[in-house]
């Protein structure tokens, strides 16, 4: 059974329709990335998953769970996280600050959990004082991802995560998404960053006007011809 599995999803915002019969699933412990133009519903597809657009038809299960209806703060309690692609850390918080309301459902978040957090992302734990605004972007992201790491949970969301980087730091923050995964977290993430994605995932789904088109392995949608010429620049 997959972690997650999304079955004939139709979602949008009110009236507006732009996800059509979108199927997808995630393994445990897999690394899956979604690729597509702009305007393909990439981000919208997160969204539905995680409750923050609406899903207008579909069913979406999680970990053998109907979901479907969930609000988020009810999504992030079976064992999902999302990191948007902006606004996604409280710039006038200290990064301490960031990650205490990143476990904010806990009554306490254990050390162990804390610790993990700064294994992946050293810097943070460096700058536990310094307010989360003042954080160079890639920092930032780090501190978004760090935040939504605080509750362990079983499936990472990552909406476009190098959007706003430098190019030095690109090659950077794909190994810390690889180190969260290798460490047993599982990965579902939209990436403009299509060839680098797909490169390094174990699996992609390729977009295009709110439909699936293609699917299958990272390195064989990458050999695709067809996928080459229309979504990856040949």
């Amino acid at each position: 059974m997959s972690l997650l599995d999304v079955d004939s999803l139709d979602a949008g915002y009110g009236d507006l329709q732009v996800l059509f019969d979108v199927d997808l699933d995630v393994d445990d412990g897999e690394y899956v990335t979604i690729v597509g133009p702009n305007g393909a519903g990439k981000s919208t597809a997160m969204k539905a998953i995680f409750g923050l657009a609406d899903r207008q038809g579909g069913t979406i299960t999680f970990a053998g769970e109907d979901i479907t209806h969930l609000d988020p703060e009810d999504v992030i309690g079976v064992g999902m996280s999302y990191v948007p692609q902006t606004e996604n850390v409280f710039p006038s918080l200290t990064v301490e600050e960031n990650l205490r309301l990143g476990g904010y459902i806990l009554d306490e978040v254990p050390e162990e959990r804390r610790q993990a957090v700064f294994d992946r992302f050293p810097v943070l734990e460096k700058r536990l004082d310094q307010r989360a605004g003042t954080l160079s972007g890639g920092q930032q992201q780090m501190l978004a991802m760090g935040a939504a790491l605080m509750l362990d949970p079983d499936l990472l969301l990552l909406d476009e995560p190098s959007a706003g980087l430098a190019p030095d730091l690109v090659d950077e923050m794909f190994d810390r998404i690889d180190a969260v995964n290798e460490a047993g977290t599982s990965i579902l993430m939209v990436e403009q960053n299509a060839k680098e994605a797909l490169r390094r995932c174990d699996r992609g789904y390729v977009l295009a006007q709110g439909e699936n088109r293609y699917e299958g392995a990272g390195s064989d949608l990458l050999d695709d011809e067809e996928v080459r010429q229309q979504f990856l620049g040949g």
